[in-house]
């Protein structure tokens, strides 16, 4: 069986209103934006995302806000998006926010199987507030539930056609995480190989994590800011 598909359309056979989808990407960084473009033309809606951010207004997770497809967003950081902090301050959007290494964790333990774990992350604040708590060794921590998503959504610099991945420097972020949480992964890459072509010391994801994969074009590389020193 096949991993390869033609584009990202072709990818979400099975992707319908109220699933929960995990993207990788940190800011505009590393984001699966041809994937986040297909699902914003198939129309699904009701969706619970998993991601860092939200993307900017009109880029990345932003498009699916702007067309309301988004009910729910687990993230950490979303600073950068006006469309966000408008749907939440009037109640279209739920939010849970998360901080940024816990949710990383929750992604992982989500992979390998673990249903919770601990950590002293968030003890005596909001984030804590309905959680279970214990003291371990005299240091309080707080339960943490792991993330798993219906579909995962990640993207590589290159990837083979087993699905073997490899990240290109901070693109790699959340990604690997992502990667290994969903029931069904689509990787995008910008270069696909044949397998056998990639040194195997420099997988960052193992194929036996990837369902579907496809070469993704049209990359726009944004930059959420841009400082200069005038002189």
């Amino acid at each position: 069986m096949t991993k390869v598909f033609d584009d990202a359309s072709s990818c979400l056979t099975g992707a319908t209103d109220g699933m929960t989808m995990l993207f990788g990407g940190f800011g505009l960084c590393g984001i699966p934006e041809n994937s986040i473009l297909a699902l914003k033309q198939l129309g699904v809606k009701d969706l619970t995302c998993i991601s860092n951010n939200a993307g900017v207004d009109d880029w990345g997770l932003g498009l699916l806000l702007q067309t309301r497809q988004i009910r729910k967003m687990i993230s950490s950081y979303v600073g950068e998006n006006v469309t966000f902090e408008k749907q939440y301050l009037s109640g279209e959007l739920e939010v849970e926010l998360t901080p940024q290494g816990t949710l990383a964790e929750r992604l992982r333990a989500g992979g390998a199987g673990i249903p919770a774990f601990y950590t002293p992350t968030g003890v005596g604040t909001l984030v804590a507030q309905g959680k279970e708590c214990k003291v371990f060794d005299g240091r309080e921590y707080v339960l943490e539930k792991a993330i798993t998503g219906d579909f995962a959504f990640v993207k590589a610099w290159r990837g083979d056609k087993f699905g073997n991945l490899i990240f290109r420097k901070t693109s790699r972020n959340f990604n690997p995480m992502v990667a290994t949480a969903g029931k069904i992964t689509v990787a995008e890459v910008e270069e696909l190989v044949d397998i056998g072509e990639l040194d195997p010391d420099q997988i960052h994801v193992p194929g036996i994590y990837i369902q579907r994969i496809f070469k993704g074009k049209n990359y726009q590389k944004r930059i959420e800011h841009r400082t200069v020193l005038q002189t």
